[in-house]
């Protein structure tokens, strides 16, 4: 099993979730996602998108406001 990355640093709503879609066929294959995000709101929009499609999240606060958001089914 692989880890797919995403870089969000510097990308807002709805970037980050609309980036997080496009592995979602990965996700259900088995696949981790690692989005790195600085954007606050990410985390919350994430983890509503990860609920409403039965996906694990967590989220990790690495230094002071980046956090990396893991994805996996």
């Amino acid at each position: 099993m692989s880890v797919i990355e995403i870089d969000c640093l510097g990308e807002v709503c709805p970037v980050p979730v609309m980036m997080l879609k496009k592995h979602q066929e990965a996700i259900r294959g088995g696949e981790k996602v690692l989005l790195v995000t600085d954007h606050s709101c990410a985390k919350v929009s994430i983890g509503d998108y990860c609920r409403s499609n039965n996906l694990i999240c967590s989220v990790h606060e690495v230094i002071n406001g980046v956090w990396e958001i893991t994805i996996e089914a």
